[in-house]
């Protein structure tokens, strides 16, 4: 998996902005990232597996009330932080 840095300040709606979809969806993408390089390292770690695979599904539905909101959003949104789909 490619490692790109997030800028989390690039999704924020204004200062101070924790909430926003877009700011919780790059959120759980960083950490989403951070989870995947600890699981290649520590295989047999199925409590952070399972972690992770909730932070996927939190993410799935967060980006699926963006799209629901504004196609045009959420394919800059996937596009700028390199998911697929």
């Amino acid at each position: 998996m490619a490692e790109k840095e997030i800028n989390l300040t690039e999704y924020k709606l204004h200062e101070g902005d924790t909430g926003s979809s877009a700011y919780q969806v790059a959120l759980l993408t960083k950490r989403i990232f951070e989870l995947t390089d600890h699981l290649n390292i520590h295989k047999k770690d199925f409590a952070s597996r399972r972690g992770l695979l909730t932070m996927v599904s939190q993410r799935r539905k967060l980006l699926d009330y963006i799209k629901k909101g504004s196609d045009e959003r959420y394919l800059q949104l996937i596009q700028s932080l390199g998911l697929r789909r």
